[in-house]
């Protein structure tokens, strides 16, 4: 059986293997993927994300106890910083997730960022694409961590909670012109610790000087993460989300819109692709010479070049 019918079989290791197939970029991935694209869309996809220190992965082990207790299955991807020396993910939130490590119904993977910004890993999308295929109901994605370079989630998740904190004094202020704009929910988690409610008030007040959610105004929660307190509020209003995007049409749209990206994405790896292979390298450099020459000028030069893509 190959990979990719062991992945729709339920096969676990066939899973693991894939996700490092398709981290390292190995031959033949791409085909395999192929292979899975009609059997994706099912999932509801989920970005955690916020400050270091949040209680993002605490929040990622309760929520995820609590679909599980709804009789749902999770995928967790969890993005850390990677290790300066074995290039791999650094693994400390990972021990965290004790409760749901064991359990055959959830599948966590930690990947490393490997020096892409914007708290995701550059092959991220591939991996939920095959937790979704693997059918989990519910795909978890829980980001490094590091502020407002936070907002490449949007481009992967259909629903992303924003956590913080009590106690961030001027820096919440910081996040009203970055991750303020892609919150669907926030949380503010240790809601024990003084400050939890002028915290959900502040990002109250930023709520309502921000137009760009009319359709959806984003909840706050309190949360206590460590405890359970809260989480099954948090699930709620984020099926409540989701259910709001498929009424309104809303969650088409985004698909779609992503949809076009990655292809446009796909269609510019294949040029660059060919301009690197040994052919297209040596018709480039053709092509320099002739406009060195005063044969050709760049903008005729790269309809030449292109023609085998144009027709």
């Amino acid at each position: 059986m190959d990979l990719a019918s062991r992945v729709l079989d339920g096969d676990r290791r066939a899973v693991a293997r894939l996700m490092s197939k398709a981290e390292n970029e190995a031959p033949g991935v791409k085909k395999i993927l192929a292979e899975l694209h009609n059997h994706i869309g099912n999932a509801h996809i989920i970005g955690i994300t916020g400050p270091p220190g949040s209680g993002k992965s605490t929040l990622v082990d309760k929520l995820t106890l609590e679909y599980r207790k709804q009789g749902k299955t999770v995928g967790i991807i969890a993005v850390d910083p990677t290790s300066p020396f074995t290039g791999g993910a650094l693994l400390g939130d990972r021990i965290r997730m004790n409760e749901i490590a064991l359990d055959k119904e959830v599948f966590i993977r930690s990947m490393g960022t490997r020096g892409h910004l914007g708290g995701l890993a550059k092959k991220t999308g591939d991996l939920v694409k095959i937790l979704d295929a693997f059918g989990k109901d519910i795909i978890l994605v829980e980001t490094v961590g590091a502020g407002q370079s936070e907002v490449e989630i949007v481009g992967t998740a259909y629903s992303t909670v924003i956590v913080e904190v009590p106690g961030l004094g001027d820096d919440i202020q910081a996040i009203k012109a970055g991750i303020l704009e892609i919150g669907d929910i926030f949380v503010v988690n240790k809601s024990d610790l003084d400050g939890a409610d002028e915290t959900a008030r502040e990002l109250d007040a930023m709520l309502d000087m921000n137009s760009n959610n009319l359709d959806w105004r984003p909840p706050i929660l309190q949360t206590r993460a460590k405890d359970g307190n809260g989480i099954s509020q948090v699930a709620d209003a984020l099926n409540d989300h989701m259910v709001h995007m498929k009424e309104t049409g809303i969650l088409y749209k985004l698909v779609r819109a992503r949809t076009k990206d990655e292809l446009e994405e796909i269609i510019s790896e294949n040029i660059r692709s060919y301009i690197d292979g040994t052919h297209g390298e040596e018709e480039l450099e053709e092509l320099v010479d002739r406009i060195m020459d005063g044969e050709l000028d760049p903008y005729n030069a790269a309809e030449i070049f292109l023609k085998p893509f144009t027709g």
